[in-house]
């Protein structure tokens, strides 16, 4: 059975989230604002949260914000007003998983669950970090060794790809401009050695390839981002 918190300040609507829910097989927390929220989650682990942006004490993003300085893999899902979802966005890059615009459909919601659940069921469990070792999703990336390793599969990597991969560590979630890549690598950002890096970063993805919460992101015209 599925442990659920719910974090939701409209009492009402959080009441009916949580019968309905509850009548179909799943355990139920639920918190009437962000602060009580967070120490329910911290308290009892729940499974999965589904959470209103907007709440007093501690809005929906400020909640993910601390569960993600502590927990990277329990799902989030934002419940949000149409006229907030531009707010989504940001959202996403905190941390969370999902979104429902109110009003929504029970139904909907449930194979919202089900299939964040299903996601991260199947997924391993993320790689423990050796020493000298660092974590990148569910692999552990030495760079002296110049291996990055998943479920005890191992890739060797060149040291370019090394090199490269851990610039865009430094810079998580962040972007690494691709100049100073070029120049401090290549000592010459022109066209055929930016085509290079090009090659380089392609071969990154393929090794990360298989955790889809790890993305080397092209940001136009200023470089890449690593976000995990």
């Amino acid at each position: 059975m599925a442990k659920v918190l719910l974090i939701e300040d409209e009492w009402q609507l959080g009441q009916i989230v949580k019968d309905s829910l509850e009548m179909r097989g799943f355990d139920m927390l639920y918190a009437a604002d962000g602060r009580e929220g967070l120490q329910m989650f911290q308290q009892h682990k729940p499974d999965v949260v589904v959470l209103d942006i907007m709440m007093p004490n501690m809005d929906g993003f400020m909640v993910t914000a601390e569960i993600r300085k502590t927990d990277k893999y329990t799902p989030i899902i934002f419940l949000t007003a149409k006229s907030q979802t531009v707010d989504v966005v940001k959202g996403f890059e905190l941390g969370g998983n999902d979104y429902l615009k109110k009003p929504f459909s029970m139904d909907e919601l449930i194979v919202r669950i089900k299939a964040l659940l299903k996601r991260f069921d199947e997924q391993p469990v993320p790689q423990e970090a050796d020493e000298g070792s660092v974590i990148i999703g569910q692999y552990a990336f030495n760079y002296a060794k110049q291996t990055l390793t998943r479920n005890h599969n191992t890739e060797f990597m060149s040291h370019r790809e090394a090199e490269i991969l851990r610039r865009l560590y430094e810079h998580k979630n962040e972007v690494m401009e691709r100049k100073k890549v070029l120049l401090d690598l290549w000592g010459d950002d022109n066209f055929f050695n930016a085509r290079s890096m090009d090659v380089f970063i392609t071969k990154l993805r393929r090794y990360l390839k298989d955790d889809s919460r790890v993305q080397i992101v092209n940001i136009r015209g200023v470089g890449y981002k690593l976000i995990f």
